[in-house]
């Protein structure tokens, strides 16, 4: 754990330099706008640690895969998510003296992020090696309103002497990605021009061909009058800078302006792309740095209207959960079903790969309850884009007829991850995928996504899990045999509970959802049957016999969930038994001693008890709490978050606070010392889902919200936005009482503490605690 950030409810605040934590703070500063995202990395010349970081949404590179040993069915790659020319570049000499932190004296400094405005600022003074003293003040945002500007304000002003001061502007393509398996340069240069104060360059990436073009243009002036730029250009392979001079008084302010367009060939014809580039940068430079700073900070207003969550009494908590929004909304728009939601998003290049089983089980219940449903229908129709895909990989392990394998990563429906044991075994992805798809049809009603799209889906998982299994004479029942469950802290274990559970439950679900589907729409039904060469007497029937002898690994003895064959037979011992100096255990013992040990990466019983809570009482949540959490290190980021929903279900409201801190400020206090490789997006959401699914209790059932809230003892109040089934709720909890106003025109049926309500539009609900 590090924390060396300020506590404030509305920012993320860096006081004073230290190179140590720069790595971290270019992931925690990180901005972006679901097209394209940039790590909080200096404009100017920094020679210490750094990890550029310029992210371009869907633009990757199929890296050929490292390993000892080939298996059949081994992905052939592991896709990057690549470090793109940067657009950043301001570098600057002070007379002859290059401005460079690691090699200046830095006075009060700070660095911050205003997650309610959009943009990060930077303050500091530099003393230069001669004694001369520079003021900085910088401001930079990524656009919401225009989703391919990016915008610089760099304000720089001697404070002891008249220097003259010049400036590089460049963009910079001669980058490299960190994680390059055999050091390989990913891009090649296309084209690149460069006249005046604008400069643009186009560059390729081996194999996959996509086009990135990043334009800039830069305007100056001194103390708010207006300078005409007389630059000299430079270009060199991948590579186009504007060099100028400028003369300031002690105390005067230069004021220098970089505008940005960044364009890919996802969204532009390449024979166009540069063309587009150029116009793009033409309305920014027009529209001015101030006008789109405001038009930034009003897509945020929006965005904060629907989807903050406010704490008072508890800013450590405030600014955690604020935190891990602001990241979420800037990650994902939902405006492009072809891009998904990486687990580091735009802030670093760690894991690779665009999608994981984050999205489904973490993401999709975060823009479910705060977006517009077309987002988060976005999120499953990109699955069921790559449904032919998932069909083929599941052929390159030796699944047949139609039966889909979906990946454990992916960038365009390949699978593409390189550790054989969560490529081959982590299957348990499969089910993530179908649950998405009912806990979107029960928030939202929209049962024409079943029929257009989800029996599909469902049909192509279920033929996996019948294929997975296998008839166990000795137990009489069904088995599966060789996974990995969501603790990967085991591999190759046979009957992990969870992977039994939502196999079997997938079944079950694909089952009514056919019934559903019939109903609905016949036709389309038939269409279905035909395309998929679905014979649905002989594979309902099969499937049926799998969901009704099932095998689940219990203990009688515990009244627990076994997560997995022979658990209870290693060595039983508790977090409390480790020495905290060892943890986190991944960067300290071997991958051996960690699989022979219990210890728990992340919620893997406790995730099916989440998943399936509605089958339990409470004294088997209890048990099976009681028996895991004490067992769990919690180095997964998605591990705390389920803990927490669990905690609060059973009334542990302490623990569930604790472990509410852990997700919600898992980055800003970089509990597991990785910030510096970039944030953990796709957990922020569940850090999300432990405010209102944990203490706000909220649950569908029944065709109705269900509510059921809690409220840590640090808390006066919190409150949060849901949309169900077109309503719009305002929910408000203290600890007298639940307030609710239906913001929009439609009536929504709730569930408060076991009581039934009707909420018409326009109107407002007290329940008394």
């Amino acid at each position: 754990m590090n924390k060396y950030l300020k506590i404030d409810p509305w920012c993320i605040l860096e006081e004073g330099f230290d190179p140590k934590n720069h790595r971290a703070s270019e992931s925690i500063f990180s901005i972006g706008n679901g097209r394209f995202g940039q790590r909080a990395n200096f404009e100017e010349t920094y020679s210490g640690e750094t990890l550029q970081g310029n992210y371009i949404a869907g633009v990757y590179y199929p890296d050929k895969t490292r390993v000892g040993w080939w298996k059949n069915g081994y992905p052939e790659y592991f896709a990057k998510v690549l470090n793109a020319p940067s657009w950043i570049g301001l570098d600057f000499k002070i007379g002859d003296e290059i401005l460079d932190l690691a090699k200046c004296k830095v006075h009060k400094f700070t660095r911050t992020l205003n997650m309610k405005k959009g943009y990060l600022q930077r303050e500091f003074v530099a003393e230069l090696p001669s004694g001369q003293q520079v003021k900085a003040d910088i401001i930079r945002f990524i656009s919401m309103d225009k989703p391919e500007v990016g915008a610089v304000e760099y304000k720089i002003s001697p404070l002891t002497d008249n220097s003259t001061i010049t400036v590089t502007s460049d963009v910079e393509g001669r980058i490299k990605n960190a994680d390059a398996n055999y050091g390989e340069f990913f891009w090649d240069e296309v084209n690149k021009d460069v006249s005046g104060a604008r400069g643009f360059l186009t560059c390729r990436t081996r194999k996959t061909a996509f086009d990135v073009c990043i334009g800039a243009e830069v305007k100056a002036d001194i103390n708010g009058n207006t300078i005409e730029l007389k630059c000299q250009n430079s270009q060199e392979e991948k590579y186009v800078a504007s060099i100028f001079s400028v003369n300031v008084a002690k105390g005067e302010v230069l004021t220098i302006h970089k505008y940005a367009s960044v364009l890919s060939s996802l969204y532009h014809d390449k024979d166009k792309l540069r063309k587009n580039a150029d116009l793009v940068l033409q309305d920014a430079v027009k529209t001015g740095f101030a006008s789109l700073l405001d038009t930034n900070i009003k897509v945020w207003d929006n965005k904060w209207e629907h989807s903050d969550i406010t704490i008072e009494g508890d800013d450590e908590a405030q600014q955690g959960i604020r935190f891990n929004i602001f990241q979420l909304n800037q990650t994902y728009t939902g405006d492009d079903e072809r891009l998904n939601i990486g687990p580091k998003g735009f802030t670093g290049e760690k894991y690779g790969g665009s999608t994981y089983w984050d999205t489904e089980a973490y993401c999709l219940p975060f823009y479910l309850c705060t977006a517009e449903q077309e987002v988060s229908r976005n999120l499953l129709k990109y699955r069921y884009k790559h449904l032919q895909k998932a069909i083929e990989n599941g052929e390159k392990l030796g699944f047949t007829g139609g039966a889909a394998m979906y990946p454990m990563v992916t960038m365009n429906g390949e699978e593409c991850h390189n550790e054989w044991e969560i490529t081959f075994e982590e299957i348990h992805r499969n089910g993530a995928i179908a649950h998405a798809i009912f806990n979107y049809i029960k928030h939202t009603d929209d049962k024409q996504y079943l029929v257009d799209y989800g029996l599909e889906v469902l049909i192509g998982i279920s033929r996996m899990w019948r294929q997975r299994v296998n008839f166990s004479e000795v137990k009489g029942k069904y088995v599966m045999l060789g996974v990995t469950g969501p603790n990967e802290y085991e591999n190759n274990v046979n009957n992990n509970w969870y992977t039994n559970t939502i196999a079997a439950w997938t079944l079950s679900y694909t089952l009514k959802v056919i019934e559903i589907v019939k109903s609905l729409d016949q036709s389309k039904y038939n269409e279905i049957v035909k395309k998929a060469a679905f014979d649905e007497q002989k594979e309902t029937t099969e499937w049926t016999d799998i969901i009704e002898n099932m095998y689940y690994p219990v203990n009688e003895n515990n009244g627990i969930f076994l997560q997995q064959d022979g658990y209870l037979d290693k060595e039983q011992l508790t977090v409390d038994d480790l020495d905290p100096k060892i943890r986190p255990l991944n960067q300290t013992w071997s991958w051996d001693r960690i699989l022979r040990s219990c210890f728990i990466k992340q919620a893997d019983v406790l995730q099916g008890i989440y998943l399936f809570e509605d089958r339990f009482d409470t004294e088997t949540i209890r048990k099976n709490y009681e028996f895991y959490e004490p067992r769990t290190v919690h180095e997964s980021s998605l591990s705390p978050c389920i803990h927490v929903i669990v905690a609060a279900r059973i009334g542990e409201i302490e623990d569930a606070y604790s472990l509410y801190l852990r997700t919600s400020r898992l980055d800003l206090d970089d509990y597991n010392n990785e910030a510096h490789e970039g944030l953990h997006i796709t957990s922020m959401a569940g850090t999300w889902m432990s405010v209102v699914e944990g203490f706000g209790g909220k649950r569908v059932r029944d065709e109705k919200l269900v509510l059921n809230p809690l409220i840590p003892s640090r808390w006066k109040s919190f409150s949060f936005k849901i949309n169900f089934r077109k309503a719009l709720l305002s929910i408000k909890v203290t600890n007298e009482e639940i307030n609710i106003y239906n913001e929009s025109d439609h009536t929504a049926s709730l569930l408060i503490y076991g009581q039934e309500y009707l909420l018409s539009g326009n109107n407002n609900l007290v329940v008394k605690k």
